[in-house]
């Protein structure tokens, strides 16, 4: 039932910027830890950034003042703002959605998390 559409991937070269959007539907969105995961290609999965319902942002090591993750007001849209990008950022882009209740979403979200289909962004050098 819950619903999560990503888009917004593309095709640049480094230095280069992409905004990533998340549409959430199918839930209450203020009963969830939203944020982004990815995973390249033969590359373990990676948090990348989360944002709690109280505006709270947590971010991965490798995209620290990089990567801001925007939430929108309505609280049904996540936003991942990409800039200055580089190739090791190449990798498919998931919204993911934990309950708060479930606990914490970088220890949630791969088995307890409800995932959008992915935006694949690709970055050459």
């Amino acid at each position: 039932q819950a619903q999560l559409a990503e888009s917004g991937g593309g095709s640049v070269q480094s230095g280069g910027s992409l905004r990533l959007s998340c549409a959430a539907s199918g839930f209450d969105y203020s009963d969830y830890w939203m944020g982004w995961v990815r995973q390249g290609p033969g590359k373990q999965r990676e948090g990348v950034a989360s944002i709690d319902n109280n505006g709270r942002p947590l971010y991965g090591d490798s995209v620290k003042g990089r990567f801001p993750i925007i939430q929108d007001n309505a609280k049904n849209k996540l936003y991942l703002q990409m800039n200055s990008l580089k190739p090791e950022d190449t990798a498919m882009y998931y919204c993911a959605a934990v309950a708060l209740d479930t606990g914490n979403w970088w220890d949630a979200y791969g088995d307890f998390g409800y995932w959008g289909q992915g935006t694949q962004v690709t970055v050459s050098t």
